[in-house]
């Protein structure tokens, strides 16, 4: 199959072997894919998390950094064929996404860092039949691929138990922080301050749900808010994932509050426990999505309750991937470009 692939902290396209499914593993053919930072982060990070790993335990440590392996897990996919001995439950032809998790036929990996389960970003996936969703027929291939980014935030937002008298901070608009705003909002929370340090993140935060916008740079979003009536967030959420962002948390929230660690840090952290210590705080470590969060994603933008398609940006071919992943970073780069595996 054709593919985009990471080997040595590079991005390649070739042909890659097609994949094979066992039992319990479906053949998919990808229709779209969105890029995740996380994919960025792991072309210059990829060989200290694979290392840690190793020595603490984790998700990474089957990857060796000098093989290829074929990223890519927010995706759409359409059903070709099932393994040996499946359940087969949805029907080949039909649609599907999935919590891009493996564990059939002996095997626990995530779907696109792995070297047995390939991602969006090549032409054919396994997923795990017990994990897929069936996407409506009539939904955006590019929309339905937001599900698995979206249902992220979403899971997010729950973590921090957020209630009726809490005032909420995202720190944050990328597509975690973008899907934390909608999950507040589909609970009913409000309000919900944002910040970020760009004006087009923060439009996008108010278009999601977001009550109050802010630049960190000319207003501090831990203080008391002149809007809220000198009120201020009790409950934060950091969606960054920079080095140090989560002690600048820690160092202006007030008493008592809540923090839920949302960004993804892929380098080591340091923290002056002492500081959280000395104001009671509460830090809540989110980590991915579930088969709730998942369900609700997808049905949420299928039924138009979250509108998705302000993330999306330009739909590539594999030979756009690597561009479009230096790209990243980029303030003015949109929430989600899609892969089109098919095309170069």
């Amino acid at each position: 199959m054709k593919a985009a692939y990471i080997q040595n902290g590079a991005v390649h396209v070739g042909e890659m072997p097609d994949p094979i499914p066992g039992m319990g593993q479906a053949l998919v053919r990808t229709h779209s894919c969105g890029m995740c930072a996380s994919e960025a982060h792991f072309l210059h990070s990829g060989e200290t998390i694979i290392g840690l790993s190793k020595i603490h335990g984790g998700p990474y440590a089957g990857l060796d950094f000098s093989r290829p392996f074929v990223p890519g897990h927010e995706y759409v996919g359409e059903i070709i064929d099932y393994g040996p001995g499946s359940k087969r439950t949805v029907k080949p032809g039909r649609k599907v996404t999935s919590i891009p998790i493996m564990r059939q036929s002996g095997a626990h990996a995530i779907v696109g860092f792995s070297h047995d389960c390939p991602g969006g970003f090549g032409e054919y996936m396994l997923l795990d039949e017990d994990m897929m969703l069936e996407v409506p027929a009539d939904l955006e291939d590019d929309l339905a691929a937001m599900t698995e980014p979206l249902a992220v935030g979403l899971e997010h937002a729950r973590r921090g138990r957020p209630d009726k008298d809490d005032v909420v901070l995202v720190m944050g608009c990328g597509a975690t922080g973008l899907g934390v705003i909608a999950g507040l909002k589909l609970m009913g929370i409000a309000p919900i301050i944002a910040a970020d340090l760009h004006e087009g993140r923060r439009a996008l935060a108010i278009a999601m749900g977001a009550d109050i916008v802010v630049d960190p740079r000319g207003l501090s979003p831990y203080g008391p808010l002149p809007d809220l009536g000198e009120r201020r967030a009790n409950l934060i959420y950091e969606c960054v994932g920079l080095p140090g962002l989560l002690q600048q948390v820690i160092a202006g929230a007030g008493f008592g509050a809540r923090i839920v660690m949302g960004g993804y840090c892929m380098e080591p952290e340091q923290l002056l426990v002492f500081a959280a210590q000395n104001k009671r705080l509460n830090i809540q470590f989110a980590g991915g999505e579930e088969p709730q969060d998942m369900e609700l994603a997808l049905h949420a933008i299928a039924d138009g309750r979250v509108d998705v398609r302000p993330w999306l940006g330009t739909r590539i071919g594999l030979n756009g991937v690597a561009a479009a992943m230096g790209d990243m970073s980029n303030p003015i780069a949109p929430i989600r470009t899609v892969v089109d595996p098919r095309g170069l």
